[in-house]
């Protein structure tokens, strides 16, 4: 591992996404020094890396497909078998009994046009791998979190034109909407101990971290500045949250290439503090939980610029 400066170390950028390249670059910053360690860097495009239970490896996506990437040594990356889910995007994670894994997978969900169109649906399978079963019957829906006792998932999914925070448990069944405010409800988190979820939402004009109860209710925001803030990710020892900040309005978007930064707040005092120096990122940097089982580090993404 070799130590980078965000600021500097951008050779590629958007026009390189959009026609298919993209120079990734996958990294685990120290919440206490800062310092950040590249784990890989290549021509591929990877998103949302989940911290192993064991804290051995990271799961990312890429293409369509799920991926195993060693932090002990320099393996090459290793693809689960996802069985028929070859199409899921970068909303995806580990159950805190480290026996499930929760994907977003888009199947076809209508052919009557000829043209197939895509939703993304939520399903689990056994971490080593196999086929998945469906459990959110609508979408899109697109997973966030575990409860604490593996048996309840969150995530966000549109219903009649509004995006909201939904749970439902792993057996599927009936989903239970938490949100009701005007406007995008997104990134649904529960607390180690599943009392709390946090989530970022739009109900104030601008995106917002916010918590609330984990059925819905006691809702509160927790930040309120210039920035767009997404995805909070509280730490496995409950003291801290992670998410990410765009530095200019995005109103209810999270777009890939824009400068961005890793923001930290330490749940007792409310204090917001940067974690990681200005970069290149936004979509797929940060998108799901992503600590250390210690709470000590934090991986995520960054992306070449021009």
């Amino acid at each position: 591992m070799k130590k980078i400066f965000l600021l500097v170390f951008f050779p590629l950028g958007l026009a390189a996404q959009q026609s298919g390249k993209v120079y990734s670059m996958i990294h685990t910053i120290d919440i206490q020094t800062k310092k950040i360690d590249t784990i890989w860097q290549g021509m591929a495009h990877y998103e949302a890396p989940n911290w192993s239970k064991d804290g051995t490896h990271l799961l990312l996506n890429r293409d369509g497909k799920i991926y195993s990437k060693s932090l002990l040594h320099n393996a090459d990356f290793k693809e689960l078998n996802t069985g028929f889910a070859d199409k899921c995007n970068n909303d995806h994670g580990i159950s805190p009994d480290g026996k499930w894994l929760a994907i977003s997978h888009s199947p076809v969900v209508d052919n009557s046009n000829g043209k197939a169109i895509r939703k993304s649906v939520v399903y689990v399978l056994p971490i080593g791998g196999g086929v998945p079963r469906r459990v959110t019957a609508g979408s899109p829906s697109y997973w966030h979190g575990w409860s604490a006792d593996s048996k309840t998932l969150a995530y966000c999914a549109e219903r009649n034109g509004e995006y909201d925070v939904y749970t439902i448990s792993i057996d599927g069944g009936e989903e239970r909407r938490l949100t009701t405010e005007k406007g995008l409800d997104d990134g649904p988190e529960y607390s180690p101990d599943g009392k709390t979820i946090y989530y970022n939402s739009y109900a104030d004009g601008s995106m917002e971290i916010w918590r609330m109860d984990a059925d819905g209710k006691n809702k509160k925001q927790l930040t309120n500045d210039a920035y767009s803030n997404w995805f909070a990710h509280p730490s496995p020892d409950g003291k801290w949250i992670v998410f990410i900040s765009y530095l200019q309005d995005q109103q209810q978007q999270h777009p890939f290439g824009r400068d961005v930064k890793l923001r930290l707040m330490e749940l007792k005092s409310g204090k917001i503090s940067d974690l990681s120096p200005v970069f290149f990122g936004g979509q797929g940097t940060i998108n799901v939980p992503s600590w250390s089982p210690d709470s000590k580090k934090v991986a995520f993404v960054s992306y070449g610029r021009n």
